[in-house]
Formats: structure tokens, sequence, C-alpha cells
């Protein structure tokens, strides 16, 4: 800022050297710090004299006999000396001093009050160099005291974007070494560390004789503790607590939530849990008292021991802290530490749903059982594949052993085994007419009578749930509307009489040596598939998914076509494999979000109308399968068989089989029969892979999804749900304040979820209270369902009745302000302690 504090001075001095009479000024410059720019200054009305200390007396001589007609600047690059050592003492009482030293530019410069003169003379070391007094000048401030002075310089020399002792204190915790800090020490430089350890007493409550980094850090995690939980802690804990709760709880949510400062955080977090040795106070209390403490990693642990141990008692009652065992999981995913924990919470979730069917009844007639299954049943199956799907994903999972063994014995004998003898039973017992549209009848039905192109994506083993899985995330997509429609597969459910049912054909049927024919013509193949095809649609084409993912324009594909059928090959190309069956549900969520991608791939190449269906579904069940569960005495002749089925002349001589006839399936004269296992169990055939079959009549093998979808290219207006206060609140009277929000909408299609940052804030943007972030995704209609309470911690500081204070409600996913609703803080005092008096 050189140019800048010469300006001023000559300014100021050609100021004083206006007018007619004679004038003499005497600037003594004590450190010398103008000397290398005393002779650039431009006086028109004035001349230079170097006073030296050694020529006062000819200085003297000089300006009183020489020349006593000219303006002088008399420059001294020394203190003025003592009145006793002082010759020119009478020449300066007819003259007059000017001064210019640093502190004093400063005042001029940045308008800063005289009476600040002496704090900016304390720190005028910090002012030396010209880059720092440059970003000094930056920060733009407009209201000056000595804080503010001070909270300035530490701006600058922490490099901060913004003047904030709270983002200063960010900055210097953020260091990757708090004993011996980098930042500390270029304070102790310039004098400010006593200053920073005071902010610290003001703002956080932190005093201490031997004040350190480490020790604040672990005064910031303990007093947020203090707040959250719900116990005593013990005295090595209580003497990290400070009074200023609010100013600490609302420091540290801004550090916890913050993008740039997350990882420190984390890092700071498990150093203050490590050093004070909070495991032992965790582990001798109970865990309801701090299931909503979010600041420490292990506290997950805790509490999914506890979720585990409620499970394995099957106590789905249990409850912690007033949270029900899926409201926990939920509660503890959307926490700071959700993400490090993520499958944790949704094995037990999904754990806890299926034993909560330990009980579970089958309907008794054919039609009842699939509608509640398409109506609810489902959703079963949806738990169990979720629960191995995040338990796959855990790689110590052995603490789930037991919990585990309960979910497979009850999922298997309490679940799927009553359900597929209810099913079998009553689908033997109907010969095959459920009522369910038939996937021989899907081309004529779905397809033929459609006027625009139709994209029919055909996923291998695409059974109802996941078909349901799917449906949710064209819902979620604002380009997208859907339904979705069960339909009954063929019996043998597999690939190949499934893939040959949904061709368009006159007749379908099995030959003596058990091939499909459609039409009499085989087609095993695609080029076999697309010829039957077009026999019936000129214009179309069969093409295999992963093809059209190699091309760069799918319009290649598409254009000019009126059917197009894609063969699609995720979920049964992992299960089928001996080494890989373990993998399908990682398959199953791989195979919708590939299709779901695909839909959007093709929509940019103008198609709109889509349906996704599958050749048959699928039964998997994770523990091996005994000896007792594999069926013997097969046909030895002339028989088709699989693992679920077997075509043959006669019935399989065997408990717990059904039968019909290949004319009930195909509604011809076919007199061979199909047997199946009633239950989940399997026929004894050579050859690897037990755990995920296919082939038989359960409700997951032959109960597939006819997804319908139309699609926008264009946008589709959509919003974020929005929320507001469920009544208004005009006065703040506590430093501690719960509120009521109701969530606008529930989440749909077009009615987006996005999350929200609530806080409060002055009329200054000065943050007052803890960050609140709540993730708006309640997809209840009942708006009461859809309510929601949040806490505030208020800064401990003294709050004007006569100033704006603001409740703000941030949509962080749009950048959107949504909420500024002005409060009166009516705090009329609060003492040291943090109490309203």
């Amino acid at each position: 800022m050189a140019e800048l504090n010469l300006k001023q001075i000559t300014d100021k001095l050609n100021d004083e050297f206006v007018g007619e009479t004679r004038k003499l000024i005497f600037w003594y410059d004590a450190n010398a710090e103008f000397l290398d720019d005393i002779n650039t200054l431009e006086l028109p009305n004035a001349k230079v004299y170097h006073l030296e200390k050694d020529n006062q007396f000819y200085t003297k001589y000089f300006l009183e006999r020489v020349d006593a007609k000219t303006n002088y600047l008399i420059y001294a690059p020394f203190s003025k000396p003592a009145l006793c050592d002082n010759h020119l003492a009478d020449t300066l009482r007819y003259s007059k001093e000017f001064f210019a030293d640093r502190a004093s530019l400063l005042t001029i410069d940045l308008k800063i009050d005289e009476k600040y003169k002496p704090v900016l003379r304390h720190y005028i070391k910090f002012f030396d160099a010209k880059e720092r007094t440059g970003k000094f000048y930056n920060l733009e401030i407009e209201k000056w005291n000595e804080s503010i002075i001070e909270v300035a310089m530490m701006s600058v020399l922490c490099k901060t974007k913004v003047v904030s002792f709270e983002e200063i204190v960010r900055t210097i915790i953020a260091d990757n070494e708090l004993e011996n800090n980098k930042y500390l020490t270029i304070l102790d430089n310039y004098d400010l560390l006593s200053p920073f350890w005071r902010m610290c007493e003001e703002n956080f409550g932190y005093t201490n004789v031997s004040p350190s980094l480490p020790k604040f850090v672990y005064t910031l995690f303990v007093t947020y503790m203090s707040k959250i939980v719900r116990m005593e802690l013990p005295q090595s804990l209580k003497n990290y607590c400070s009074f200023k709760s609010g100013n600490i709880i609302a420091f540290v949510d801004s550090m916890m939530n913050s993008v740039i400062f997350k990882d420190c955080f984390d890092k700071l977090s498990e150093l203050t849990y490590n050093t004070l040795n909070v495991d032992a106070t965790l582990q001798s209390s109970d865990v309801g008292s701090f299931a909503e403490l979010e600041i420490f990693r292990k506290v997950d642990t805790f509490i999914i021991k506890w979720l585990i141990a409620r499970l394995e008692n099957e106590d789905t009652d249990a409850k912690l802290s007033g949270y029900s065992i899926p409201e926990i999981c939920k509660m503890r995913r959307k926490m700071h530490y959700g993400n490090f924990y993520f499958s944790h919470y949704y094995i037990i979730e999904n754990a806890y749903y299926l034993i909560m069917e330990a009980h579970f009844e089958p309907e008794k007639t054919v039609q009842k059982l699939w509608k509640r299954y398409v109506s609810t049943d489902y959703m079963l199956d949806q738990r169990y594949r979720y629960f191995y799907y995040h338990y796959d994903k855990i790689i110590s999972n052995a603490m789930y052993d037991t919990l585990r063994e309960l979910v497979e014995n009850i999922y298997t004998n309490e679940y799927l085994n009553p359900l597929s003898v209810a099913w079998n039973n009553a689908f033997a017992e109907c010969k095959a007419d459920t009522g369910l549209v038939k996937q021989q009848d899907f081309y004529s039905r779905y397809v033929k009578s459609i006027k625009e192109r139709i994209i029919v994506i055909i996923s291998d083993a695409l059974r109802f749930e996941v078909g349901q899985t799917l449906m949710k995330r064209l819902m979620a997509d604002e380009k997208c509307t859907a339904t979705i429609f069960p339909m009954q597969s063929v019996l043998p459910s597999y690939t190949r009489f499934g893939m040959s049912a949904l061709l368009p054909h006159k007749e379908l049927s099995m030959d003596e040596d058990y091939r499909v024919l459609v039409d009499g013509k085989i087609c095993d193949d695609l080029k076999s598939r697309e010829q039957i095809l077009q026999s019936y649609a000129p214009n179309s084409i069969a093409v295999q998914f992963d093809d059209i993912k190699t091309v760069k324009d799918a319009k290649e594909i598409t254009t000019g076509k009126d059917v197009v059928y894609i063969y699609h090959n995720q979920i049964d190309a992992r299960g089928d494999k001996l080494n890989t069956e373990n993998e399908v549900f990682a398959a199953c969520e791989e195979a919708v979000e590939e299709i779901h991608a695909m839909i959007k791939r093709l929509t940019s190449a103008n198609n709109i109308h889509f349906i996704i269906t599958a050749d048959h579904g699928f039964i998997y069940k994770r523990d091996k399968l005994s000896e007792s569960d594999k069926i013997s005495g097969l046909p030895q002749n002339n028989a088709f068989v699989g693992r679920r089925y077997v075509v043959s002349d006669t019935e399989v001589k065997a408990d717990g089989i059904g039968t019909v006839t290949l004319g009930n399936v195909l509604g011809n004269h076919d007199a061979r029969i199909v047997s199946f296992p009633i239950g989940s169990d399997i026929f004894k055939v050579p050859g690897g892979g037990l755990n995920f079959v296919h082939g038989g009549a359960s409700l997951q093998e032959m109960l597939i999804p006819i997804i319908d979808v139309r699609s926008n290219k264009y946008h589709t207006e959509t919003k974020a749900v929005s929320i507001s206060l469920v009544s208004l609140v005009h006065k703040i009277t506590n430093l501690t304040t719960n509120l009521d929000f109701i969530q606008s909408d529930a989440v749909t299609d077009v009615n987006k979820e996005t999350v929200y940052k609530v806080f409060f804030i002055s009329d200054d943007n000065e943050k007052i209270s803890n960050d609140n972030i709540y993730v708006a995704d309640k997809k209840d209609v009942d708006a009461s369902k859809r309510i929601f309470r949040l806490k505030f911690n208020f800064k401990n500081k003294q709050y004007d009745k006569n100033r704006k204070y603001y409740l703000v409600a941030y949509d962080e996913k749009n950048a959107l302000e949504v909420i500024r609703h002005e409060v009166q803080m009516d705090l009329a005092f609060v003492d040291d302690f943090g109490f309203n008096v």
C-alpha cells in the first residue's frame, strides 16, 4: 500500500502549505519508514529540508537567515529529541508538526476511529509487509473496533476468505498439526496469540491456564455431546464442558456439515474419542441415552449391536429413545456417519420386516394369492433380496451370523415354503387357469395393436419384485410415466420357453424331443427369433442389449422400425453359474440401472414407448440345500428334467409334487404332464448351481412384470417438495427451542426429494444457531406423517430486541432459500452460565 500512503501524505502536506503565509512543518519519522520515499513527494508550494541530528544550529540559521521566505518540510529520520536536547524547540513553537506513521495512515485510509490508533501501533509489525497490508485493505471492512482489527489480521494470516473468527478457528484446527500448529506460531509472531485465546473464551467459553488446541477441540466435542446425550457425563469429561453450548453446537454443526471441513471434522472426532476414552463412557451407559449422538463414528457400532440383539430375540416391539427399529435405521442413515454404516442399517431394517412375518399366513384361493402377492407379499422377497444385497457389501459380516440364520429360516420356512405350497396346490387345482394374463398372449395384447414404434425389453429372470424396483426408479424419473401389471409365465418357467412365448405366433408347442416350437419352427437364438418377429411385423428387429450399448448412435438401430425386441441378460447370466449365483441380487440392481439407462438413451433417439418384461422369474435361497431337500425317483426315460420341473408322459412318483398338463399351460391338447415341487425344494439332477433356480410354478418363478413406460425427451416440470412451520413462531425465548415443521407434499415423480439446511441468522447474516439437516423424502399421503421436529441451540450472547433475526431454510440440492421468517430474540439477559435471568 506504499503508493496509497504516499498519496495520502502528499495530499495532507499540500493542504498544509496552502496560503500566502510562510509555513514550516516538522516531520519526525522515528523509524525512518519513509526515508526512501521522501524525495518522491510532489510539493509544489514547499521544499524538503533533510534534518540531521548534528546540524540543528545550522538548520536554525538556514531557516531564519539564509531562506526566511520559502515553505519547508523539515524531514527528520529519527525520533523527536527531548526538550533539553532540541535546539529547534523555539522554532517548533511557531511551526507545525506532521505525523505520518503507518498507524496514522491506516486510520485515515480505512476510516478507523482515532481511538484505535494505539491498537494499530501495537500490531504495527503486521503492516511491515506490503502483501499483508494489501490483503488487510482488501477485506473492505466498514465498522471497526479492537476485536475486528485483531480478527482481520488473523484472517489475513490464516488466509481465510471472510472476516470471521469462526472461520479462523476452523482453518486453524483443520491444520494437520494441533500440537505444533503453524497458524498459532504465525499468530504468536505478531502478538495475536493472546487475542486468539481471549476470543476462544468469548465465543466458545473455553478457558485454561495453559490453553492448547487439543484441549480446545476436546471442549468443542464434549460440550456438544453433553447437550445431546441423556446421561450424566463422568467428571473426566465434564472438565471439558463449556457454558456456551449454543455457540459450540452451531460451530460444530457447521463444520460437520461442511464439504470443505468434513474430513477434518472426522479426524478431530476420532482424536477426541480416543484421547478422552469416550468408548468407556458409552460402554457403561444405556444405548438409548446416546441414540441421537452423531459426532462420533463409533456410536453407530453400539446402536447396531443393540439392534442386532433385539432382532435375534425377535423383539420387534423394541424402542430406542422412543424410536422403533425402522425409525432408528432411517434416522441413523441420514446422520453424519450414515454413509459408513449405510448397508448395516439396511440389513437390520430388512431383517426387521422379515422377522415381522414369522407367522406369515398365505391366502387360500389362487386369485387371492396372486392379488395379495402383487399388492404386498412381493415386498418380502424384496426385503430378502436387499438383506443379502447389503450383507454382501460388508467385508466383515460375522456379527450378523445369528441374525442371518434367523432371517434365512423365517424366509424359507415361514414365508417361501408356506406360500409356495398354498400357491402350487391352488395352481394345480385350477389347472393353471389363474385369471392372470398369460405370457403366450403378450404380443397380441400389448404389442400388436400399437400404432407407434414400440421398444420391448426382455430381461432374463426379471421377476416381479425386481420389476417393482425398476418401476419405482422409473416413477422417480420426471421424464417417465409407467404402469406395472403381473403376467403368468409358461411352465416350465425357463428361458427358451419363455422367450418363445413372448414372440408373435399362432401356435406355441413343444415337440416330442421337448424342443419349443413357434408356429412349428425352432427359435433358440437371436436370428431365429428375429425371423419369427419379422414374419408378423416386417419393420421389426431383434437385438442384444449389449450390442446397443456399443453403438454410438442408437438411432441406427431403431429408426424406421415399428417393433424392436431387445434381449437383456444380467440376472440369469450370473445366477445360472455356480461360481456367480450368489451375486444374483447384485445383478438385480445392475439390471435395474442398465434398463433405466437404456430407456433414457433410447428416449434421446426419438423413442417414447417401452414395455419391459421377462421370460421367467427365479427362486434364490442363500443356504445350501441338504439332500433331504432334493426330490428323487425321477422318470428314467423320455423325460425333460430340470431342477424345478419334469415334463414327461407320466407323473413323478414322489411326495410334495404338483402337476398340470402342457395342454393346461398352452391351451392345446398336449396331455404330457408337467410335474413341479409344491415347496421350494428341487429335483435331484446332476450339475452345479443350487441356490438360484427357476423352471417351477412358484409365484417367484412364474409371476413376471409387464411395465408399460412412456417417456418424454423434453423437459417435464418438476419441483422440490417444500417445508413450512406447522405454526408460525414470532418470538424466541429460550437458548434451546424445538419447532415443528411439515413437508408440504409427498415425494412423487413430479414432487422431488431434496435436502434442507435450517438455521437462524441475524440481519447482518451472522449464523446464531446450529444447522439442522432435513432430508425431505417422505412419501406418506397422510400429511400428519410428514410432520417433523427440529431442535435449535442458539449462541449464548446478547440479543437486541430491536434487531431483526430470521429463521432460514435453504434447499441445498437446488441452491435456493425457501424460508426467511422474521423472529424476535427475546432473551432479556443471558448470564455467563447460559441462564436466562
